[in-house]
Order: C-alpha cells, then sequence, then structure tokens
C-alpha cells in the first residue's frame, strides 16, 4: 500500500488507472483543466475587474484632491493679494492729505530746501508703493475717475464734457480708485 493509492476522504487503498494510450499525464492533465481551468481565469478576471474599479476610484479621488489644493492655492493667493492691496490703500489714504497740501505749497510759490527734498522724497515712496495721481486739464469727463463739482458753461474747443479746472487730482492704487479727481468741467458748443 502507497501513499499514491490511498483515498484522502475515506481512508481507502484505489485502484490505479489504466494507463492510456498518450501516457500518464494526459488524464491527470485534462482532469485539472476540467476542473480548475475555468474557475481560475473567471476568479482571476473578477479580481482583475475589482482591482481596476479600485484604481479608477483612487484615480478620480486623487485627480479630485489636486484639482481642491490647486483651487485651495489659487484662493490663498488671490485672498493674499487682496489683503496686500487693502493694507496699501489704508495705509496711502491718508497720505493723500498731505500730497493735496503739498500742491498747495506749490501753486503759491516753487518748494525750496529740505521742504522740498523731503517733499520729493515722500512723492517718490507712494509712487514706488503704487499710487498713482491722475487728472489734468484736457482730460475728458470720464465719471468712473473724475467728480465734476461744477460745469462752467461751453467750449467750442472741445468735442466732449471735458475737464476745465483741477481742483483736487485724483489718486489711484493700481486700478483702484482711492480719490476721484474733483473737476470742473465745460461740455461742447
Amino acid at each position: 500500500m502507497t501513499e499514491e493509492n490511498l483515498n484522502p476522504e475515506e481512508g481507502e487503498l484505489q485502484e490505479p488507472a489504466a494507463p492510456s494510450p498518450e501516457g500518464d499525464e494526459a488524464p491527470a492533465a485534462e482532469a485539472a483543466e476540467g476542473a480548475a481551468g475555468p474557475e481560475v481565469p473567471e476568479a482571476e478576471a473578477d479580481e482583475l475587474t475589482v482591482t481596476k474599479m479600485e484604481l479608477e476610484e483612487r484615480t478620480l479621488d486623487l485627480q479630485r484632491l489636486q484639482a481642491e489644493f490647486l483651487n485651495y492655492k489659487r484662493r490663498v493667493d488671490r485672498d493674499r493679494e487682496l489683503i496686500r492691496e487693502n493694507a496699501t490703500y489704508a495705509a496711502l489714504t491718508p497720505i493723500i492729505d498731505v500730497l493735496d497740501t503739498i500742491d498747495r505749497a506749490r501753486e503759491h510759490e516753487p518748494l525750496e530746501g529740505g521742504f522740498k527734498a523731503t517733499a520729493e522724497q515722500l512723492e517718490r515712496v507712494v509712487a514706488g508703493l503704487g499710487l498713482v495721481k491722475f487728472g489734468e486739464v484736457g482730460d475728458p469727463f470720464d465719471p468712473t475717475v473724475h467728480e465734476a463739482l461744477s460745469h462752467i458753461g461751453t467750449d467750442a474747443e472741445v468735442e466732449v464734457t471735458t475737464c476745465k479746472v483741477i481742483a483736487k487730482a485724483g489718486y489711484k492704487i493700481g486700478d483702484r480708485v482711492v480719490r476721484a479727481a474733483q473737476v470742473l468741467v465745460v461740455d461742447p458748443a
């Protein structure tokens, strides 16, 4: 009695199978293919499908996270820039009154000495921070950047409503108007 001929389920001795003309290995191979052949590829296919679905889910999750991160980064950068602009605006707004005082002093007489150097330095500093002065005689009137204090009649030399007198210059930081230019305007004749 050998272990090869022992039936594991019943514990009884089996008769060896008759040899086939093709050899001993052929029936065993056919039996293995018949019993486990279709199930193994099917189980592997199911596992592969599940794995592919999980991979696709993880890929979509990763893409969503990347998009959320990019949106977050853009939002933080935009907010950071807005905070910087608002801080600059808040710091420079009160200085406009000082610049107006310097302009009025220049209207009376040329600046001299230390006051001239201080005024020029202040103007350079605020210009470096982005504060730009605007409003010149002859500019076409634009209600988004000019505040018309009065109409002073008509003028045959102009084709559109035009700034004739600048009472106070306007100031901008970038595209944002800090103070509109206060002007007297004339209409075309």
